[in-house]
């Protein structure tokens, strides 16, 4: 059995955590170092999950007892420390988007892509096991050439105002991974149509960005993808999926605790609430997530191809520009993300 790989993780903050929890759960991983310029935050993690702290990531990159690298700090850091890691040979798992502005993302492709050691993006949606089993059905033709995608993604709440802020814009924090999930069907995407709406937090309006959004896909066989966004939803977190065919109908609905439903004299067929977070819905994604970096940075080739990479966080960051640019000039846009 090999032994488990040693992992820097730069930003212990909100999705830092769940990494640190990942990589706690997992036989094939330990935490060497936590990385975070608030120093108190990292030394919060180890003295949870074990490794050392430091408040450079650099200084964490470069380590001899570092095998690998998880990026979770805020996404204007992103492309340095990927060069960083770049340069220091190490792989390197980067959350979403790798930046806000394509221009500095593409000042490092080629580096990246000519590098030997791997880089994936944490679009974990992917490693979702009902998602994934949807899309594993469809690649196999059960509903004949895919037609139609139907993507739903809302959030119980709005996020903070201070957020909305520093986020890069609906499209380029949460559509980003919709775009993502909607090129793992239908990788060559040739034009999006987007409307934003400001439908109810006159926060977001503020910051110029909209609550919500409806955008369309178009892919380079004639299919067709739908992506339904909104920064709130009173029953829980929202995510379901449904590929169309001419074979038929494939669909993953909302999650809950148990199928169980009830029927009484007052109601019928009421079940649990939905998930009320992404870390409950997609925590078997972020481990599954964790597993197939692992595999990929150890060349085991059941699992090369799984993980999103480089070239796919340009692509849907290239898609989340589109629409952006598609919602405040209210035109298509055609796109080509080679």
């Amino acid at each position: 059995m090999s032994s488990p790989l040693r992992f820097a993780l730069l930003g212990t903050g909100r999705i830092g955590q769940v990494h640190a929890a990942s990589i706690h759960r997992s036989e094939d991983a330990v935490l060497a170092v936590a990385s975070d310029v608030f120093i108190a935050g990292a030394e919060r993690t180890v003295a949870q999950y074990g490794g050392r702290a430091t408040s450079d990531p650099l200084e964490a990159i470069a380590a001899d007892d570092v095998d690998a690298v998880i990026i979770a700090s805020p996404t204007p850091t992103h492309v340095d420390l990927l060069s960083a890691a770049l340069e220091a040979g190490k792989p390197a798992l980067c959350e979403k988007p790798i930046d806000l502005d394509i221009t500095r993302v593409d000042e490092i492709r080629d580096r990246a892509r000519d590098a030997k050691a791997p880089i994936v993006l944490g679009f974990n949606r992917r490693f979702d096991p009902h998602f994934a089993e949807l899309r594993r059905r469809v690649q196999a033709g059960e509903i004949g050439p895919l037609e139609h995608l139907a993507i739903t993604s809302r959030d119980p709440e709005p996020p903070p105002a201070e957020y909305v802020a520093v986020s890069g814009g609906i499209f380029r924090d949460m559509a980003i991974h919709d775009f993502d999930m909607a090129r793992s069907f239908v990788p060559d995407i040739v034009a999006v149509t987007a409307v934003g709406l400001r439908q109810f937090d006159s926060g977001i309006s503020g910051a110029g960005d909209f609550d919500a959004a409806v955008t369309t896909l178009l892919g380079s066989r004639g299919e067709s993808i739908v992506i339904t966004n909104s920064r709130h939803s009173a029953y829980g977190y929202d995510q379901r999926l449904e590929a169309f065919g001419p074979g038929g109908l494939l669909e993953v609905p909302n999650v809950t605790p148990t199928l169980v439903r009830a029927s009484g004299s007052t109601s019928s067929s009421t079940g649990e609430p939905y998930r009320r977070f992404f870390l409950e819905r997609y925590k078997d994604a972020y481990e599954l997530e964790l597993a197939a970096f692992v595999a990929t940075i150890r060349g085991e080739s059941a699992m090369q191809t799984t993980s999103p990479g480089f070239e796919d966080g340009r692509a849907a960051l290239l898609l989340a520009d589109a629409a952006e640019i598609s919602a405040r000039e209210g035109r298509t846009v055609p796109v080509d993300l080679t």
